[in-house]
C-alpha cells in the first residue's frame, strides 16, 4: 500500500504570511485568514483592496517573506517526516511568495496558486491552480492508488482532510476545533509525527 502525507503551508510549517505583512504594515484588516473567513474568495478580495487603497505592491509583501523563517522545529520535522515517506505541501499561497521559505525548508514539493500583476508591480487577481485544489489533489492521490494522511490548520484545509484516509488538524484555533470535534487534533510536531507513524507503519 502506497501512503503519502500531505501538508498545508501557513500555520503548520511556517508562519501566516498575511499577518507577518500585517504586523510589519499595522495594516489590522490584513491579518485576518482562512482561520477566520471560510470563503477564500472573499478574502482574496479584501485582501487586494487594501492593498490598491494603501499603493502595496508585491515587492513589498516579497520583502517581508524573505525576512520570514520557518516555524520552530517545522525544518527537522519535515526533514524526518520525507525520511518516511513522500511529502507534498498543499497551500493556497502563491508561488510568488512561497519561493523563499521552499528554500528555507530545503524545497519540498509543494501544489500552490498564482498572482497576477500589473506592470507597476501592483497585485490585480490571484489565479487558482483549481478550484478546492487541497482537496482535488488529495483526491487525485487517491485515485492514482495512494493512501493519503492530511493536516492543516484553517477552514480551507477542511475538505482535503475531511477526503484523506487518515487526517488531523494542527494548532487551529478554538472554533475550528470545536466545530470539527471529531477530528484529531495536534498542537506540537511531536504529536504529529506520533498521528502520523500510526497511519504509516500500523496499518
Amino acid at each position: 500500500m502506497q501512503k503519502i502525507v500531505c501538508l498545508d503551508l501557513e500555520g503548520v510549517l511556517v508562519p501566516e504570511i498575511w499577518i507577518s505583512f500585517a504586523e510589519k504594515t499595522g495594516i489590522e484588516e490584513l491579518k485576518l485568514t482562512t482561520r477566520d473567513v471560510p470563503d477564500y474568495d472573499v478574502l482574496m478580495r479584501g485582501r487586494l483592496k487594501i492593498l490598491r487603497e494603501k499603493n502595496l505592491k508585491l515587492k513589498e509583501i516579497q520583502q517581508v517573506i524573505s525576512s520570514m523563517e520557518p516555524l520552530d522545529g517545522a525544518l527537522n520535522f519535515l526533514n524526518i517526516l520525507r525520511t518516511k515517506t513522500q511529502v507534498i505541501i498543499l497551500s493556497d499561497t502563491f508561488n510568488e511568495f512561497a519561493t523563499p521559505l521552499m528554500e528555507k525548508l530545503r524545497w519540498p514539493t509543494l501544489f500552490c496558486n498564482h498572482l497576477i500583476t500589473d506592470q507597476d508591480g501592483m497585485i490585480v487577481s490571484y489565479k487558482l491552480r483549481q478550484n478546492d485544489g487541497k482537496f482535488e489533489a488529495v483526491k487525485a492521490l487517491q485515485s492514482i492508488g495512494f493512501t493519503v494522511f492530511a493536516a492543516g490548520d484553517s477552514y480551507n484545509d477542511l475538505s482535503m482532510i475531511k477526503q484523506a484516509d487518515k487526517g488531523a488538524l494542527f494548532r487551529s484555533p478554538k472554533n475550528i476545533i470545536e466545530e470539527n470535534g471529531y477530528l484529531s487534533h495536534c498542537t506540537e510536531y511531536t504529536e504529529l509525527m506520533e498521528v502520523i507513524d500510526i497511519f504509516l507503519f500500523n496499518g
